[in-house]
């Protein structure tokens, strides 16, 4: 993008509009029309007004017309606080009862057009006649439509009177006119008009209130218009870029995930072009979102992962990298045809779904190590207020073996308990009450069958994802008992527990033998062994649990940032870990024990199956800035690769120094701009809470 032109459209998005930010001010309008009427109807109503009663802003320095500054009102505080109230008593799903954290059907919209889905609503109706209830529910998914329709054209006519105004440039506004009038009932035909046409798909999703509703494979759906205009001439990769631009600096403050890359059903790897200028976009945008992830394949060509890696050593930690061969390995096993499971994106950090044919994610954490306090606690863990089973006597622990058995035990019970949780709120709503009149338009095949998204509607059912915690802290522990009680007879269990319970204090010389005990992440079958029964079993638990509509319950090693929160609540542990300090990372092994080089860490992170884990994991690696030069970046790219090779399913990485890291915290002002990879997620380093940033910097530096 011309530089000048994406500084002012960064300065015209930070600045706030006068009025208050009021959503749900523009659904009571609609609400209350008739607040009697049928819930969906009822729905509809609110959304039609969202759309539709906003005021369009247009910006200056945009080529894409819509944002959320039209969201902003200046109605009497009295009247806001009464819309407010009134507006919730029509309460709204949540992340743990699928309300976002989606990939839509962007295909369907893009090949038919909005007035082809609105026929293909009338369609449904007629064969549906005889059903009132469906009838009633495609009603309302209509009336969402000629909403958002609606809403497109009142950008056209905030773009034709802001032609009055000589501020403005005429050109860049007529660009926006004629891209918003082609899409308001036909389908695109051009790159412009087709990503116009997503971004109001997006932004009418952030107006309902939904949160990292991912992109999914942007550059799949959008290449047959790419190309069209390559070829006639129409288009450019530098003007490609720069409209791209112009979408993903509006991405900022959302985990907004983007897909490239990956396999077709015949295993052809689909880099193309527009999957280059996508890279080169993000990489151009420099801030944190959107959250790009590469889908790798074997036949991924060296200089597109090459392009990713010199990206990733800007420091901004885009792209993160997949291994597609475990990740449709692990899909296929719940069930999925192998058409769609090659057509998954991702969404929110890393969490695999099947772009428009199930319903929004959601996912939650489960932190192992806890478990551990159990045993040696007679089932208590005062330090995290909680109960578990109740083992029994330590002293009549006599083997790895039996600890391990008692261990297994305890996570059957927890997995029980999350379950149970889990279970408690997704099935604690009524599905009929809490429709997605909107939302189902773009998820096949909810018009086809007349059905809500969350109701039957979706061709495949809902899918939830356990975050599983700790799986370096669980390996390094469980190493140290068998090393430090069984086989060395340096100590006790019971003896193990005390130190623990006192946080090691007075019993140094046995927590110096727990730290010496082998680490996950050194290529030692010790302790590898342990990180591999580590997912087995996990995934073995929680493959025997079904959402309330029938879907799997994945496992994900990854954590986000919960190993921090997670690790002041739980008590020390075998491992040498202190009580307070941070769980090990999502994947990763823990911070500092990897000693012996990233090969030696990329051979321990690869012996596990990870095609029991089908949302996906996080490994976190951080590699100092030299290497990324060009003939250090090959080095890295032949590490990856074997590390894909091998079974390996997920890294990304940090470019940054411990020196600048450090001096960023000292000195913030300074590194404003300093983008950091935090987990499945990038961010500016100096805005982040002290303990990520303390977690972020005492990462393995690898050389």
């Amino acid at each position: 993008m011309q530089q000048k032109i994406f500084e002012a459209l960064q300065q015209e998005l930070m600045q706030a509009p006068a009025g208050t930010y009021a959503p749900y001010y523009f659904r009571y309008l609609g609400y209350r029309e008739n607040l009697s009427a049928e819930i969906s109807d009822l729905r509809a109503n609110g959304i039609y007004s969202l759309f539709t009663k906003t005021v369009p802003v247009i910006l200056k320095n945009e080529y894409f017309a819509g944002n959320k500054k039209s969201l902003f009102c200046e109605e009497d505080p009295f009247i806001l606080n009464c819309a407010k109230r009134t507006s919730e008593l029509v309460p709204q799903r949540g992340f743990r009862t699928n309300a976002d954290h989606y990939a839509p059907n962007y295909d369907h919209i893009l090949t038919v057009g909005i007035g082809g889905l609105i026929e293909k609503i009338d369609a449904s109706m007629q064969t549906h006649r005889n059903c009132p209830e469906k009838v009633s529910y495609l009603r309302s998914m209509k009336k969402t439509l000629l909403g958002f329709r609606e809403m497109i054209a009142n950008y056209v006519s905030a773009a034709e009177r802001c032609k009055e105004d000589p501020s403005f440039d005429r050109e860049r506004l007529q660009f926006i006119i004629d891209n918003c009038r082609a899409i308001l009932n036909a389908p695109p035909k051009h790159f412009a008009e087709a990503l116009q046409l997503v971004w109001f798909c997006h932004l009418a999703f952030l107006m309902e209130g939904r949160y990292a509703m991912a992109l999914g494979r942007l550059d799949q759906y959008l290449y047959p218009f790419y190309k069209a205009d390559i070829e006639s001439g129409a288009l450019t990769d530098e003007r490609a870029i720069e409209l791209l631009e112009n979408v993903f600096i509006r991405l900022q403050g959302d985990t907004v995930n983007i897909c490239i890359g990956g396999q077709n059903v015949d295993g052809d790897c689909q880099i193309n072009g527009l999957s280059r200028c996508i890279l080169r976009a993000v990489r151009g945008c420099n801030v944190p979102g959107p959250n790009l992830s590469l889908r790798y394949t074997q036949n991924t060509p060296d200089d597109f992962l090459d392009e990713c890696l010199e990206t990733i050593g800007t420091g901004l930690g885009y792209p993160a990298i997949m291994n597609d061969d475990v990740n449709i390995a692990a899909l296929k096993q719940y069930g999925y045809a192998e058409e769609d499971a090659c057509k998954y994106a991702m969404v929110g950090c890393i969490e695999n779904l099947i772009s428009g044919m199930q319903p929004p994610w959601s996912d939650g954490r489960f932190d192992t190590p806890r478990y551990l306090d159990y045993i040696f606690n007679e089932g208590i863990s005062k330090f995290n207020d909680s109960v578990g089973l109740h083992p029994g006597n330590l002293k009549d622990i006599s083997s790895m073996s039996q600890f391990m058995s008692l261990y297994e035990k305890q996570l059957s019970y927890g997995a029980r308990e999350y379950m149970l949780n889990f279970t408690s709120r997704n099935n604690g709503i009524n599905q009929a009450y809490f429709t997605e009149p909107f939302l189902s338009c773009f998820c096949y095949d909810c018009i086809g069958r007349g059905l809500d998204i969350n109701n039957g509607g979706s061709i495949y059912p809902s899918v939830h994802g356990v975050g599983l915690m700790g799986i370096g802290t669980v390996s390094d522990s469980l190493a140290a008992i068998e090393k430090v009680v069984f086989i060395d007879h340096a100590a006790t269990l019971e003896e193990l527990r005390d130190a623990m319970n006192a946080d090691f204090v007075g019993y140094e010389e046995l927590h110096a033998k727990l730290l010496e005990a082998p680490k996950y992440g050194n290529n030692d079958d010790f302790v590898d062994k342990y990180a591999v029964w580590f997912l087995d079993y996990l995934g073995s638990l929680f493959k025997q649990f079904k959402t309330r509509d029938g879907g799997g319950i994945y496992i994900a090693a990854a954590s986000n940032i919960s190993n921090i929160r997670a690790g002041k609540i739980i008590n020390a542990t075998p491992d040498g870990r202190r009580r307070g300090e941070p769980l090990s990372d999502a994947a990763s092994p823990t911070y500092g024990r990897d000693t012996r080089g990233a090969t030696a860490t990329i051979n321990s992170l690869s012996k596990p199956d990870y095609t029991n884990v089908a949302c996906g994991s996080v490994v976190n690696q951080k590699f100092s800035p030299s290497m990324f030069t060009p003939e250090k970046r090959k080095k890295l790219m032949a590490l990856i690769k074997a590390y894909f090779k091998k079974g390996g399913q997920e890294i990304q990485i940090n470019s940054t120094s411990r020196e600048i890291l450090i001096d960023a915290m000292e000195h913030p002002e300074n590194y404003q701009n300093l983008v950091v990879r935090v987990s499945g997620f990038s961010a500016f380093y100096v805005t982040l809470d002290k303990d990520v940033q303390l977690d972020i910097l005492n990462r393995t530096q690898q050389e």
